[in-house]
């Protein structure tokens, strides 16, 4: 009875914590690339880079502050701690400090940061990583200078082990290297080399420690729907890395940048997005809790928010139309995210944000779309089943995108909105195979890229399909069992590769894939799928085939 008293206590005492915590948790200015540490006086500290508003791009990013909490709740501002004006080797326009990180030893808290010191063009080719100290952890920092002998990269990280030997990662362009620094934490020992094993990877490394294992996450180059943050995991801190996977998904922003910590017994996630600006270079920082599997795997993590409510007075039934004017109540960052705070349209719901627009007596579509913006809709899904998703949308342009999110994971992938001629000349897009479970949902439609106005969207169930199981296979499926990479062929008969898809034995959502290169063929990576038993679905355009496919590790 003591022990299950103990662990009651716990639980009670972690559970307001994280039901009070909103995302983003701050609010007042906004913030990126989030380092989080925990500090001897036991409060944890985060060190973002920030973004300046009205945004131009990145380049503006300047005037670091820090925050800090002791509940996870409550977020104390500490102020600016150091801009670009403070660093006397800095290119004059100012500018351009990029995603920090902060670390301590015998007694100096040692804050480094990107910055470039070429002037106009010459920023992408003159990066520096700079270090200031102070004897406060986010207070009273000096600009002592910068690591020599580095290469022009970003996104400075410094691990200390528990050794006390410290480690510098930094990258950049799809390059990650690391080394270790010397005790006085401003120079190379031995020089930096490349970081093996990592899949994708962009930029924004972290290294944390678990469990006496080396963990390197970073940001990935994801082509569609904003970085995803992946990891690695080593024996050593300089690798070599053997990947693990994805560990959090696009996030509403196009760049995602994160950290690992664990505080008062729990680990958790940082990341940011862009969903109270609507805005790709407005972000704001986030956290949620983060858990391991027994192997030491990292679960998938639950991006939490607050939702709107619904816009008619009950959920939308699925199947049936949703105007696209109807999305949620909530307001900016709930219920939609747009980048201007005015209403274009000026239309319809005037002291709203999103851009709606009459486009015949009575009738009205969301217009003026741009990247990285979206609206939800709450639905109600009659019953488990597949149905089909009808885009009724209009554009003058080429390669127009949305994607369509259902509780935060997507099952859509990109849906490309064709040219059709002018904004007001509307044609139906339909996206087959979409398997949704009967119930009370967040549908979210994702604006991929700009370019086009949207009326509605149909969600119809679908008939029933005859699928290929194991008999009278007419698609290649090599090999199977498979441990990293699977071959897809398809036949004459039925040459057109759609979409994969990729369940658990449960029926839940793993991955979805379209097909836009090669339509006869697809390479899958399944390396980063924990070992066990799918459903792979093939979707083309006569058939859709189910297969098992097993997945062993060698």
């Amino acid at each position: 009875m003591k022990a299950a008293s103990i662990v009651l206590v716990l639980f009670l005492c972690w559970m307001p914590i994280m039901a009070q915590t909103q995302n983003p948790f701050i609010r007042s200015i906004y913030t990126a690339d989030p380092s989080a540490h925990v500090w001897a006086d036991g409060r944890l500290y985060v060190y973002p880079s920030h973004d300046i508003d009205p945004p131009r791009g990145c380049d503006l990013m300047d005037k670091y502050h820090v925050f800090s909490t002791d509940d996870m709740v409550h977020w104390t501002d500490h102020g600016e701690i150091l801009g670009a004006a403070d660093v006397d080797w800095g290119r004059p326009e100012g500018g351009f400090m990029w995603a920090p990180d902060c670390a301590y030893k015998n007694g100096t808290y040692y804050f480094y940061f990107p910055h470039p010191t070429g002037s106009g063009d010459q920023w992408n080719s003159t990066w520096k990583i700079g270090v200031a100290t102070s004897s406060q952890p986010a207070a009273n920092f000096k600009v002592q200078g910068y690591i020599e002998g580095l290469k022009s990269m970003i996104d400075p990280c410094v691990f200390v082990d528990d050794d006390g030997q410290a480690y510098l990662y930094y990258g950049g362009g799809g390059q990650c290297e690391g080394g270790k620094l010397k005790d006085n934490m401003m120079e190379i020992d031995g020089g930096m080399k490349p970081m093996q094993g990592l899949q994708d990877f962009h930029e924004g490394t972290w290294v944390h420690k678990y469990n006496g294992k080396y963990y390197l996450s970073y940001a990935d180059n994801n082509p569609s729907g904003g970085n995803q943050l992946r990891y690695a995991v080593s024996n050593s801190p300089l690798g070599p890395w053997t990947y693990k996977g994805v560990y959090i998904k696009p996030t509403g922003s196009p760049t995602n940048h994160g950290s690992i910590i664990e505080y008062k017994g729990q680990s958790y996630a940082f990341y940011h997005n862009s969903i109270l600006s609507g805005n790709p270079w407005l972000r704001s920082i986030c956290v949620d809790p983060l858990f391991y599997n027994e192997d030491g795997t990292i679960q998938l993590i639950r991006q939490t928010r607050a939702h709107g409510t619904p816009y008619p007075e009950h959920a939308s039934p699925i199947p049936g139309t949703i105007e696209a004017e109807d999305y949620d109540l909530g307001g900016q960052g709930k219920a939609y995210s747009d980048s201007e705070v005015a209403n274009n349209g000026n239309a319809y719901r005037k002291d709203e944000g999103v851009d709606v627009e009459m486009n015949s007596p009575g009738n009205y579509n969301v217009g003026w779309t741009n990247g990285g913006e979206w609206m939800e809709y709450t639905v109600n899904v009659a019953e488990n089943s597949t149905y089909t998703i009808k885009t009724v949308a209009a554009s003058p342009n080429n390669n127009s995108s949305v994607r369509y999110k259902l509780d935060g994971n997507d099952i859509t992938g990109s849906v490309m909105i064709p040219n059709t001629g002018g904004w007001q000349n509307y044609r139906t897009i339909p996206t087959k195979g979409i398997s949704l479970d009967a119930g009370t949902h967040i549908l979210q439609l994702f604006e991929e890229t700009g370019g086009f106005n949207i009326d509605k969207i149909t969600i119809e169930k679908e008939a029933v399909i005859t699928s290929v199981f194991e008999t009278h296979i007419t698609h290649q499926v090599y090999p199977n069992p498979a441990s990293t990479e699977v071959t897809i062929e398809s036949p004459e008969q039925d040459p057109f590769i759609l979409r994969t898809a990729i369940f658990d034995m449960r029926g839940r959502v793993i991955e979805i894939l379209d097909n836009r290169t090669n339509k006869d063929r697809i390479l899958l990576d399944v390396s980063r799928f924990n070992p066990g038993c799918y459903l792979l679905k093939i979707y083309s355009e006569n058939t859709v085939q189910v297969r098992k496919l097993i997945i062993t590790r060698n």
